[in-house]
This record gives C-alpha cells, structure tokens and sequence, in this order.
C-alpha cells in the first residue's frame, strides 16, 4: 500500500493556471505570482487523467448549498466546499450538517487549506487570505469527518513554491485523520511522492502542481506519477 499521485485543475479567471498561493488576492492582481498559464482548456487536462486512469482529482471553488446537487447531477463524484463553512470566518456546523444531508457524506469532500500559525495550523478561505476560527488539529478532523468522506489540505504557505513539502502538516494528517486526505503545495520532486507515503503512513495522498511537466514545470515528469501509482516505487 502507498500514497497515490491525485490529478488536479486548477483555474483563474477561466484559465488552467499554476500560482503561487500566497500571493493571490482579491483586490490587488498586480501581487500575483503566476508560474504557469495553460494554451489549453480544462477538458484537456480531465481526458489526459482520464486516459491514465486517474482518480480522485479536484476543481473546487464556489460549492454552496444552492448549487452543490447540481454538480453532483452533472456527473461530480465528490464537491469540496471551504469558505461557504465559514461566514465571517466562523465554522458554521448547522451548514456543514446541511450540505452533508443535501449530497450525502460520502460526496463531501471538505476543504482545511490552512496556514502555519505558531506552532499549528488555522484552516485560510477566500484565497487563503482570511484566516477562520478552526485550528488544524486532531479533535477537529474527527469532528468534521462524520460529515465528510474526504479531506483537501492546501499548504497555502508552500503552494506553488516547489522548495517542498510541509513534512510536519503531512505527518499530523496522517496520524490525525480518520478519513483520506489528499495534501497540495510544495512538492518539488518525484521523491515527494515516497516522502509522503513514509511519514503518512500511506494514509495521504499527493497534489503535483507546478512542478509537474504538464503544467510548464521542470523538476517531476507526468509519466513518473503515473508509473508511481501503479507500483509504488521510485525507478
């Protein structure tokens, strides 16, 4: 058993972009560290994943209770919902019940991308700019998990960097999470797959973005991760 390599589809504005997630903000697009920007639409990436049968991948981003059944009805597995738990920057359990009732847990996906803080981890939305009141820590994945089937964990600190993973926040997942968890930002190389599946205890799962080929990056091939997910080694 090991961690797996999971597709992803980022977009901006319309675009399948790579971005440095600290840097993006809602006001001020002058501040906005982009390292990649696709000539091709999102479908091109979803057939590519598709032909290489992977699973699991995520586009997330404005999932509400209004609008989540409609996605599952146009063929979504799973929606990932982040800031509409939050209003004001508060976890709201009443929303997150409602959802999970709406859709039904085991298509919830809910979305804890944080930011280092002291000596932990507080869950960041809008853009990872506004922290919220919920620490990233044991008592609340087991919390949320009996709403959920899954967890998405942006390092929003490292995202887009490649200077590496978060070791410490991958660690913590996967002692503290009772359901899977699928971590994003930071990787910088093919090891990172191993690297994970180690101190995880192949209990989370790996998002390559920038680094990886297919999108503009030069430090992992995407026929490495593929070749990863079916045997688990590192040739």
């Amino acid at each position: 058993m090991h961690s797996l390599f999971r597709p992803c589809i980022d977009l901006h504005n319309g675009q399948v972009k790579q971005i440095v997630g600290g840097t993006l903000h809602d006001t001020n697009a002058s501040t906005l560290q982009t390292n990649f920007v696709s000539d091709q639409p999102a479908s091109y990436y979803a057939q590519l994943y598709r032909q290489h049968g992977l699973q699991g991948g995520h586009v997330g981003g404005g999932i509400t209770l209004e609008n989540a059944r409609e996605w599952i009805d146009r063929g979504a597995s799973k929606v990932i919902v982040t800031s509409w738990l939050f209003p004001d920057g508060r976890f709201s359990e009443e929303r997150l019940r409602q959802l999970a009732s709406e859709v039904g847990r085991e298509r919830l996906v809910v979305d804890l991308s944080c930011r280092r803080v002291g000596d932990g981890w507080v869950v960041a939305m809008d853009r990872w700019q506004t922290l919220t009141d919920m620490r990233v820590d044991a008592a609340a994945l087991l919390s949320l998990a009996a709403f959920c089937s899954e967890f998405l964990v942006h390092a929003a600190d490292v995202e887009g960097l490649c200077g590496g993973i978060d070791v410490e926040l991958v660690r913590c997942l996967g002692e503290w999470s009772p359901v899977p968890v699928t971590y994003a930002g930071g990787a910088a190389s093919i090891g990172d797959l191993g690297l994970v599946s180690r101190v995880s205890q192949a209990r989370v799962d790996l998002t390559i973005g920038s680094a990886l080929d297919i999108f503009g990056g030069d430090k992992i091939r995407f026929d490495q991760c593929v070749a990863w997910n079916k045997t688990g080694r590192l040739d």
